[in-house]
């Protein structure tokens, strides 16, 4: 009796499921069964039963369940028929997870072959998946699904395409003082860029300048300068070489802007001798010639971040005053809103003005001596005194060790004036030839200049302008696309200025 008492459960268990499994062949609906009281035990899902009463033999293997968007919600790519006639299968939905999900940061989860039975790998146990770099997949046709992935941020982080080097300087405004749009292809949606402009007389070395400080050296020859330099046939007829304003981007993202001479006597005489009509506001020449300069001078206050102006000798007191009048007719910054919240005081000290150096190119080696330098920087101070114009505190030719031995006291009021030597060598050579010709000893000592090299003091000076600090141009931070769309506004607010017109009057 004990023995059938005990077999008689298992037996009972056994008999139960073949006949349930019988019904549900019979039927054709899994767990139901027809064989009465049992249906209603049966209707509930498989897994939910005791695993105990499984045999240890047989394992009951799951299906795998495939998660996919619907049809309706899928791209539909045009389907290639193969040669039997029926529809190419389409192809597969790529997910792609983002960097911040990788082991390491920046760099790609290596992925390790698996042998078979080894199980999942670590990453699978934790519930992530290898995926590849996502620089590896730019470029993969992904048919129609391409398009319209075009605002996703992964799809923005694949395009990293270094960008595009200039060789050469190209127009932002053109000898007819109107607004070019070449430059856009050369800017990106970044915002850590410094933009240098540059301003001052005819003949001064303004291109030459902003050539060595950008790109150029001073051994290469100066035809393949980036911005083009005076010929020697132009400055036998005293002419200009550079026309309207002229841009330049380098791979730094530094923006730099040559403008054409300011009260340029070359273009008046253009204008005079080639019966060019003048625009109906303006009744004269020279009138317009002037007007023309301080535009350009109210925009570069606008929308740089350190304007250069350059003299070739010390100093010329119009030049201050063409500066104060060109800061008075600067249009003001944009503001976010209108809002009243703030004092006047304080909407003041919101006006952008930009930094300003004052370069004093051709300098003789008497500039060079101390007392002479100290001279210059006091008459520089009282001439912008009243200037709002930042010409002071952000450079400083003491801290290149141009004068060693000078401390910083040795200046009371230090501005941005830096001094830059001829370019030519032929003092060099003599003095050379000099020194070597007495002794064998003066042969072997560098003949005594009295100022520093012109290679060494242009980096120096390279230096000293990148260092110089990036304001915030507007009331938002700019890209350098945000950046151009703002200087177009700008400039042309600038030539329908009320204020410049108002002014160009009074000089008629």
């Amino acid at each position: 009796m004990s023995e059938s008492g005990h077999s008689q459960p298992g037996m009972y268990g056994q008999g139960r499921r073949r006949r349930r499994r019988r019904g549900e062949r019979e039927s054709g609906i899994p767990g139901q069964n027809l064989s009465g009281p049992s249906r209603d035990r049966d209707y509930y899902p498989r897994e939910r039963r005791d695993t105990s009463e499984d045999p240890p033999g047989q394992l009951l293997q799951k299906t795998p369940i495939i998660l996919a968007k619907p049809p309706g919600e899928r791209s539909k790519p045009a389907q290639s028929v193969s040669v039997s006639g029926a529809p190419a299968p389409e192809k597969p939905i790529m997910l792609i997870k983002t960097r911040e999900d990788a082991t390491k940061c920046g760099t790609p989860p290596e992925t390790t072959p698996q042998l078979p039975g080894s199980g999942p790998s670590k990453m699978e146990r934790e519930g992530q998946r290898p995926t590849q770099p996502v620089y590896q997949i730019q470029n993969r046709g992904m048919g129609a699904s391409a398009s319209s992935g075009a605002g996703d941020p992964v799809v923005g982080q694949t395009k990293l395409i270094a960008p595009e080097k200039m060789r050469q300087s190209i127009k932002l405004v053109d000898d007819q003082m109107n607004w070019c749009d070449s430059a856009m292809e050369y800017l990106r949606d970044q915002t850590d860029m410094l933009v240098v402009g540059v301003l001052g007389l005819q003949g001064t070395g303004k291109s030459t300048i902003m050539s060595l400080i950008s790109a150029n050296t001073p051994e290469e020859d100066q035809r393949a300068f980036v911005f083009r330099t005076q010929t020697q046939e132009i400055k036998e007829r005293a002419g200009n070489q550079s026309t309207g304003i002229d841009f330049f981007i380098t791979q730094e993202r530094v923006i730099y802007l040559d403008t054409q001479p300011i009260l340029s006597p070359s273009i008046l005489d253009h204008l005079i001798n080639n019966d060019r009509k003048l625009p109906p506001e303006y009744n004269l020449p020279h009138t317009y010639i002037e007007m023309q300069s301080l535009q350009m001078a109210a925009f570069l206050f606008t929308v740089c971040h350190v304007v250069i102006v350059v003299q070739d000798w010390f100093t010329d007191i119009n030049m201050y005053r063409f500066l104060q009048t060109a800061e008075m007719l600067k249009p003001s910054t944009p503001s976010a809103s209108h809002d009243s919240t703030g004092s006047s005081g304080a909407e003041e000290g919101a006006e952008y003005y930009p930094h300003i150096v004052f370069l004093q190119n051709k300098a003789r080696r008497d500039d060079f001596c101390p007392r002479n330098l100290k001279n210059m920087h006091s008459v520089v101070d009282k001439m912008m005194a009243h200037s709002h114009l930042k010409y002071k505190g952000t450079l400083s030719m003491l801290d290149c060790n141009m004068f060693p031995g000078l401390g910083r006291k040795y200046l009371e009021s230090e501005v941005n004036l830096f001094l830059l030597p001829p370019q030519d060598s032929e003092g060099d050579e003599c003095l050379t030839k000099a020194g070597s010709g007495s002794s064998p000893l003066f042969s072997l000592l560098p003949g005594y200049r009295g100022q520093p090299t012109f290679s060494s003091v242009v980096s120096k000076l390279r230096s000293q302008i990148l260092a110089m600090p990036r304001c915030q141009l507007s009331h938002t931070i700019l890209t350098e696309k945000n950046w151009f769309h703002y200087a177009a506004r700008i400039w042309d607010g600038v030539k329908k200025s009320s204020a410049l017109a108002e002014y160009s009057r009074l000089l008629a």
